[in-house]
């Protein structure tokens, strides 16, 4: 059990919180990193000289903010009672609130990729009533992408918080920050960071907490090491009898509102969709949830998830399979269990927010990078969701026959790979926090044969960016990316790519977390999609399936990932006229892979680069 914060100088914790538990903010902003460069002599590789703009936003700041969190009764994305869990059901009715009942310490050491979500907006009045404050668990899933609850970043109306203005996460600490008699907030050793913007599940349902699971962006990158999410095709894990992991700072006993100063694990046996649905009728939805933990009636005997574990994973096999999501009010009602976002639903949304192509670095959407054919001047075309905003000159990009948008070292700041059009040699273009420069690295030489060279994503399933290319002979091979700029030894998928006159892919274009790849076939102007499997080698691609016929209007292509910001990635394509059409993605594998196109402007047949 918590124990209560006195004597010591140290503050209270009074948040009472539903299954989400979110926290301080801060108003900060972080400008996109612009890929400008200056002129370059024809030939040259071009080095992109604008420094991202780092945030305005102080650790003082992020840290008072922590501190009025703590002392604020607020509840995240709180719910009324839901009507199949009424007095007739059960006399405490079921609210969005968990927390860690049963749990042992836990070291940051074991869960390094926890984090602790705190908000707290003071509405700038004297009155403390209208105080917003709360806490929420997270896990960083890559340096600068933590995965939560959606009612973290969404109250009970459906109005989305702040997080950028009134938000901090901390990571790095078992320890939930305190404070001392003169206001002096310590973190424990923890590291604390602005979340730069936020996305939750389109489809996110207050009253029903249905498809809760949220993303939110850094502002910077954390060392915290990153735990990977499970697959699509995951269902051993959800086995009913399997053994999970929970994790979270929430409250510890069903009789005090404190939530935990340490973090708490506690092991869960997961049930099965018909006991889940038994206990909750149709509150509990089959596919999007799955509850685990033993309830009974109190303290004692109760392994459940409670309020302030909100947003935290439910782990199995050392990939996250669930967020804690919704419960029953004070979490040990007999016979009840806690309930969880079920991860590998959700994986293609979420993978699209984790691997993004924003060069904004604002918004979550994807953006376009494009060149002109005669000047060779470099422009950033920002997303709109169904147009672009007026181009950026990024200045000359002479000299290359390849531009490609990517974050190789998963870091949050996009990268470029180019090639050199006089050696075919291939570098990478990145950002140096540290520095405050820009690093050119040459990670390919003699590539003037290589017909096509895609960076999709992570094809093998490690979560690290990888590198394809198709030789002169047609064979592709994948480059395993070690996320740092480096590549394990090529591995071949096979021969005969060479019959397609158009190889594009970035991200997950049928929604189950894994690349894929976009094929035009020469001969016919046939669109395939070749789904991703996880895997590397001959098995890297599942057969393909043609999802367009006859596609020879068009001339140039892209995939940049999710340009609407809907989860799902699109399809950028060019008629010979100049007018590009944007084919946003539907998840589906098969002929309606795209909704009807939107056509985003015209003059687009004066770029001979998309990024």
């Amino acid at each position: 059990m918590s124990t209560p914060l006195s004597g010591s100088g140290r503050h209270r914790r009074r948040i009472r919180l539903a299954l989400p538990v979110a926290a301080a903010g801060v108003a900060a902003a972080v400008a996109a990193a612009l890929l400008s460069s200056s002129a370059n002599a024809a030939g040259s590789v071009p080095t992109p000289t604008t420094k991202p703009a780092t945030s305005s936003v102080s650790t003082a700041e992020l840290k008072k903010r922590i501190a009025g969190a703590l002392a604020t009764d607020g509840t995240a994305g709180e719910t009324p009672q839901k009507s199949s869990l009424s007095a007739s059901t059960t006399g405490t009715g079921a609210t969005a609130t968990p927390y860690v009942i049963g749990g042992t310490d836990t070291a940051i050491a074991s869960a390094p990729w926890m984090a602790q979500l705190w908000y707290y907006d003071d509405k700038g009045t004297t009155d403390t009533s209208d105080d917003i404050g709360f806490f929420c668990g997270g896990t960083v899933v890559s340096p600068t992408k933590i995965l939560t609850a959606a009612h973290c970043v969404k109250d009970e109306s459906g109005k989305s918080y702040n997080w950028k203005a009134y938000g901090a996460v901390l990571t790095g600490t078992s320890q939930t920050p305190t404070t001392d008699s003169s206001g002096n907030t310590d973190l424990h050793g923890g590291t604390v960071s602005l979340p730069l913007r936020q996305w939750n599940h389109p489809s996110y349902s207050p009253t029903t907490i249905n498809n809760d699971i949220a993303v939110l962006t850094l502002a910077t990158p954390v060392t915290a090491t990153p735990i990977r999410m499970t697959t699509s095709g995951d269902t051993a894990s959800y086995a009913g009898g399997t053994s999970a992991k929970l994790y979270g700072w929430g409250r510890t006993s069903s009789t005090s509102q404190d939530i935990s100063d340490t973090l708490k694990s506690a092991t869960l046996t997961i049930h099965t969709d018909s006991t889940c649905s038994g206990v909750y009728g149709s509150e509990y939805i089959a596919g999007h949830m799955v509850c685990a933990g033993t309830q009974s009636g109190s303290d004692s005997g109760t392994k459940a998830a409670c309020n302030g574990d909100s947003g935290g994973p439910l782990i199995v096999n050392n990939r996250i399979v669930g967020v804690v999501s919704w419960g029953v009010a004070d979490c040990v009602e007999k016979g009840y269990y806690s309930v969880f976002s079920k991860v590998s639903t959700y994986i293609g949304a979420a993978y699209a927010n984790v691997d993004d192509t924003n060069l904004s670095y604002t918004d979550g959407k994807a953006d376009l990078f494009v060149r002109n054919s005669s000047t060779k001047e470099a422009f950033e075309l920002d997303s709109k969701g169904t147009s672009f905003a007026a181009r950026v000159s990024l200045g000359s990009y002479d000299g290359l026959n390849v531009v490609l948008q990517t974050d190789l070292n998963r870091d949050g700041y996009q990268d470029l790979v180019v090639r050199k059009s006089s050696t075919g040699d291939v570098y990478w273009l990145h950002y140096v926090p540290s520095s405050g420069s820009w690093s050119q690295t040459k990670i390919f030489s003699g590539w003037t044969t290589r017909t096509r060279i895609v960076v999709p994503g992570d094809v093998t399933g490690d979560y690290l960016p990888d590198l394809l290319s198709v030789d002169s002979g047609g064979t592709l091979w994948i480059y395993p990316g070690k996320g740092n700029g480096t590549f394990g030894s090529r591995v071949s998928v096979g021969t005969g790519w060479n019959q397609y006159n158009m190889l594009r892919g970035h991200g997950d274009f049928n929604g189950d977390g894994k690349a894929d790849l976009l094929a035009r076939k020469s001969s016919t102007g046939d669109l395939y999609l070749y789904k991703g499997t996880g895997k590397s080698g001959t098995g890297a691609f599942s057969t393909r399936i043609k999802v367009r016929s006859a596609w020879t209007g068009y001339n140039a292509f892209d995939a940049v990932g999710d340009v609407n910001g809907d989860g799902k990635a699109d399809f950028l394509a060019r008629t010979s006229g100049g007018t590009l059409y944007l084919y946003k993605g539907t998840g589906k594998a098969t002929t309606e892979i795209f909704a009807t196109r939107i056509s985003v402007g015209t003059g687009f047949q004066q770029y001979d680069l998309f990024g």
